[in-house]
């Protein structure tokens, strides 16, 4: 059944720092945002309509209402939070992976606009995944970032500060990088569960992409015994044009974002 990665959620205090470099420094389309019980998202898109993947950005907020994410960043800090796949049927996919095994949480089927259910990091490889069905999930894509070159950003409401204008560099995010203790337990979870498709694989790593483009790199990491070596979200890759010599390294809301040279 269709399964697409939609984005990559970093959790943060702040977003500012992080709208200004991804959509300022290196040009990224800010698409949207809003606020909701207990946190406010907006999402970047670092790329476009041909390559690329969203990046979405969530600060605490009314946090007396659901202090999740709150909880969270006391935590762990800023960094990596979720991976998001829109589904066609949310009720189809939970039966699956409850058939499989697996233990979905917080199912909500109450908004017929956005069902949601998670699975926790345990039973993900280190992450959480949120998995959503929309009424808006298969809209075109290049008609959607129209609108928004158009009219601007969507805000319900807008809480964000407008970064400046991008300047000469700009960034294509092309990848999450996974790490893992077993390459093929992974690969049954992301392929064989959420969807992925398989465009290569030896014994040290997996590239895994999905129909809307966006990309997941597994690879295998034995010494597990530290938090920083658990399985989970290691870093971002892409390509920055407009950039000249080696590979930029930088931390956006507590994630590594490495780009090579186009």
């Amino acid at each position: 059944m269709p399964t697409d990665l939609d984005h990559v959620a970093l959790a943060t205090r702040d977003a500012g720092p992080a709208v200004r470099m991804l959509a300022g420094e290196l040009g990224g389309l800010v698409l949207f945002g809003g606020q909701a019980r207990g946190f406010r998202p907006m999402q970047v898109l670092l790329g476009d309509e041909t390559a690329g993947m969203r990046v979405e950005l969530l600060e605490p907020w009314d946090t007396a209402a659901n202090d999740f994410l709150e909880r969270f960043l006391a935590r762990h800090g800023d960094g990596p939070h979720h991976l998001t796949f829109k589904v066609d049927s949310l009720g189809n996919t939970i039966e699956r992976l409850r058939s499989a095994g697996y233990r979905p949480v917080n199912v909500d089927h109450s908004d017929p606009d956005w069902q949601e259910a998670f699975l926790l990091p345990r039973e993900a490889h280190g992450t959480v995944v949120q998995l959503a069905q929309t009424v808006h999930q298969f809209a075109t894509e290049s008609g959607f970032l129209d609108h928004v070159r158009r009219h601007g950003a969507d805000g319900h409401p807008k809480w964000w500060t407008d970064p400046p204008p991008p300047g000469d560099r700009r960034g294509v995010l092309e990848r999450v990088v996974m790490r893992t203790p077993s390459l093929d337990t992974a690969i049954a979870f992301f392929a064989g569960m959420l969807g992925g498709d398989v465009e290569q694989a030896d014994d040290h790593h997996a590239d895994l992409v999905w129909p809307g483009g966006s990309r997941i790199r597994i690879e295998v990491r034995t010494e597990v015994h530290t938090e920083t070596q658990q399985p989970g979200i290691e870093r971002l890759e892409g390509l920055v044009f407009g950039g000249v010599g080696d590979p930029v390294e930088m931390e956006v809301a507590g994630a590594r974002l490495v780009l090579a040279p186009a």
